[in-house]
């Protein structure tokens, strides 16, 4: 009869304690610096919010007023900021989406020359955001001797129409050049989803007969549902909190100023420190949600690629 086997004893706690340790210390550093940088100034722009303080009255600031939120939400110049902020995002993100979908869609089919369009189609994420809206203010839509007009003139002749884009829609301006650079952004995550398909799963599709617009339909699309929700998800934190363009091609006149540029406005130019760090806040804590979502949606994927 075979003896059984003695019993291990388990490992003390005070090894499993320092080999947690030993793993995290490394990290302490970083983790330091992120502190640092952002939760203390966060906490810190929370504390200002509840206070009355403008630059112009250093003589009369308090603490403990909910003054700046109810300015915030009742003022008419910032209820206007934040519905052209929530206007422009969903629509760039959409328009954005849509075309980086499709651009994908063309960029997975074999061709020759496909690694070099690719990187061209990236290039515009690339651009300094301040370099791309002067580049569109000035060099594509100015009225005098931007792109657009000099190509109707060439089309039509000396009677073309000149149409003024950033004086007449400075909003549908913005959003052109938003949607040029976050694109290329929205193209990659779905090209990354375009390329991770089964393609067994196709093959069987195909020879059941079904056509190419059903294996989107019915394939394509449920796929790439994760992938399209965490591109708009991340774009929609960036646009939100987009300033350059909106500083650089208007600085915020002609109803363009978004929550960003209120911030800037309040707290440079007005030196209202309390309503700028409120409107602060409000900003921060809306990304906050949009990346609980981004994170909850990018971790779904990873576990979908593990299984």
């Amino acid at each position: 009869m075979q003896a059984a086997p003695a019993p291990t004893s388990p490992r003390p706690a005070s090894s499993s304690t320092r080999e947690r340790w030993s793993r995290r210390v490394p990290m302490l550093p970083a983790l330091i610096f992120v502190i640092l940088v952002t939760q203390i100034p966060f906490a810190i722009t929370i504390v200002i919010s509840f206070m009355k303080w403008n630059a112009a009255y250093p003589d009369d600031i308090s603490f403990g007023t909910l003054q700046n939120y109810i300015t915030v939400f009742t003022n008419a110049d910032l209820l206007r900021a934040m519905f052209v902020t929530i206007g422009l995002t969903v629509s760039v993100v959409l328009v954005s989406a849509v075309l980086g979908l499709a651009i994908a869609l063309l960029l997975d089919r074999k061709f020759i020359g496909r690694g070099f369009v690719r990187t061209l189609m990236i290039t515009p994420f690339l651009i300094v955001p301040v370099a791309a809206a002067l580049l569109f203010k000035h060099a594509i839509f100015n009225p005098s001797y931007g792109l657009v007009n000099g190509l109707l003139t060439s089309v039509f002749g000396e009677n073309a129409p000149q149409p003024d884009l950033m004086s007449t829609y400075p909003l549908l301006g913005i959003g052109i050049v938003l949607v040029w650079q976050w694109t290329p952004f929205m193209m990659l995550i779905m090209l990354a989803g375009l390329q991770s398909r089964p393609m067994d799963v196709y093959e069987a599709a195909l020879v059941d007969g079904a056509g190419p617009g059903q294996t989107f339909r019915f394939i394509t699309l449920p796929h790439l549902r994760r992938y399209i929700e965490l591109a708009a998800l991340l774009g929609t934190i960036y646009i939100v909190q987009n300033f350059d363009t909106v500083f650089t091609m208007t600085s915020g006149g002609l109803g363009t100023a978004n929550l960003p540029y209120v911030i800037y406005q309040e707290f440079f130019v007005a030196q209202d420190y309390g309503v700028a760090s409120a409107v602060g806040v409000i900003v921060v804590i809306a990304s906050l949600v949009i990346a609980t979502f981004a994170l909850r949606t990018a971790s779904t994927l990873l576990k979908e690629e593990n299984s």
